[in-house]
């Protein structure tokens, strides 16, 4: 473990740490007003121990609580602890410090600190399926090929174009967003390739787009699958010449950037409808990364529980909300979560924001999610519909990894090709 933050100017305190042989660093009230200096390493140490004896306790606190848990200990008090907990405090030491209880803290923190484990840049979860993204992630950034990141609404497609970003050689480039279902298409190709000055009415001056703009760095095209099929050739133009053209220009000009495209739509099955060009989307889809429902991974609703906690807590100025109550938790657990990882964001901050405690407890929880719960607990699938069901994601899912290829989907499966082409068809799973 790194040295723990101390903060005292008791002897007897520095005494019982050096005994402990933990390291540690030592702090006392003077140093109060480094708290907010930029060079403080605030954010290096795991665990800081707050002596509630010493001038200025409360300002640390409130300088701490949302960047290191504090442990507070000082004379037994009551109203004093009650309201450091109040504050922020991870733990209060009522009963003295020694050598053993502090031994006890710091193991208790670490072992709390492996539990929180199971997050890649800002993508959480410790499921089996997450990992496997993660491990997409760190191959994909380390290649210069075009990504496509498929998925429901809300499972975190620019998060995980942004981890590919920063994780790639470009990272010290551009990273530039078009959401393209939310802009018309006249708009959308001004916004990516840029215009001419007079090039239409209310062209005033001439504008780069997003593309020349990311120069060296990485495009993210979000809902690729909601543009037309003219705005689909422009965009194949540019992956495959690597050039453009300002909207009333004369010449091309050369581009340098990585494309990621996201959807939540199934464009296998709109090249066969003509919708979505197929060239466009092999193109696209050189990696592809799909990510899963939340549903499908409910084993990672604590820690991303926990998560949302940490980031919207500190909206609260009254009071630090560091937890939830295992009847909350139950709730969410029971839940379907059809808008995925954005819904289970949104719950918590809402429960943030009405809870009385430092816990969110059940009360705070919307109220049509307690509902829906409930019904969900009552409505029970029978088992035929539940196995056909996963069957049909697990066979969907092996055969995004295969690319389409039902041999090796097959082989990922551990069954005969015979047996999943009978299972593709009996299941109408589209390939």
């Amino acid at each position: 473990m790194s040295a723990i933050w101390v903060i005292s100017d008791s002897k007897e305190v520095e005494v019982i740490f050096q005994s402990s042989g933990i390291p540690f660093s030592l702090y006392g009230p003077k140093d109060l007003a480094m708290l907010s200096g930029v060079r403080f390493p605030i954010d290096s140490f795991p665990l800081a121990f707050l002596d509630m004896a010493i001038e200025g306790w409360r300002e640390w606190m409130r300088g701490m609580r949302h960047r290191v848990p504090v442990i507070c200990f000082a004379p037994p008090d009551l109203g004093t602890a009650v309201e450091a907990m109040r504050l922020g405090a991870a733990d209060v030491v009522d009963k003295g410090l020694t050598t053993e209880r502090l031994r006890a803290d710091v193991e208790r923190h670490e072992s709390r600190a492996k539990e929180r484990e199971g997050a890649f840049d800002d993508i959480v979860g410790r499921s089996s399926v997450m990992k496997d993204v993660f491990s997409l992630i760190k191959r994909a950034a380390a290649s210069e090929s075009n990504v496509l990141i498929t998925g429901e609404s809300g499972t975190g497609k620019e998060p995980t174009a942004r981890a590919i970003h920063r994780w790639s050689p470009r990272k010290d480039n551009s990273f530039m967003t078009l959401n393209c279902s939310a802009i018309p298409d006249t708009l959308l190709e001004s916004e990516l390739f840029g215009f001419e000055k007079g090039a239409f009415t209310g062209a005033n001056y001439t504008k780069k787009g997003i593309l020349e703009m990311a120069g060296g760095g990485t495009v993210f095209l979000d809902e690729i699958g909601d543009v037309s099929t003219l705005f689909q050739t422009k965009v194949l133009r540019v992956i495959q010449e690597g050039e453009i053209m300002r909207i009333g220009g004369a010449r091309h000009t050369k581009v340098d950037v990585r494309i990621i495209a996201a959807t939540n739509k199934d464009l296998k099955l709109a090249c066969k409808r003509g919708a979505f060009r197929e060239d466009l989307f092999y193109r696209l889809n050189v990696i592809n990364i799909h990510l899963p429902a939340l549903r499908r991974r409910m084993e990672d609703i604590p820690i991303l529980t926990a998560h949302f906690i940490k980031k919207y807590a500190p909206k609260r100025k009254d009071i630090v909300i560091s937890d939830i109550t295992d009847e909350a938790m139950h709730i969410l657990l029971n839940y379907n979560f059809p808008g995925n990882v954005r819904e289970l964001e949104n719950i918590i901050e809402h429960s943030i924001s009405f809870a009385g405690y430092p816990e969110i407890l059940p009360s705070d929880l919307p109220h049509a999610l307690i509902q829906s719960g409930l019904k969900r607990r009552i409505a029970t699938p029978k088992m035929k519909d539940a196995v056909a069901s996963f069957e049909k994601e697990l066979i969907w899912s092996a055969l995004q990894e295969a690319r389409g290829n039902i041999s090796r989907a097959a082989a990922t499966l551990g069954i005969y090709r015979q047996q999943l082409q009978r299972k593709i068809k009996q299941l109408k799973i589209a390939t």
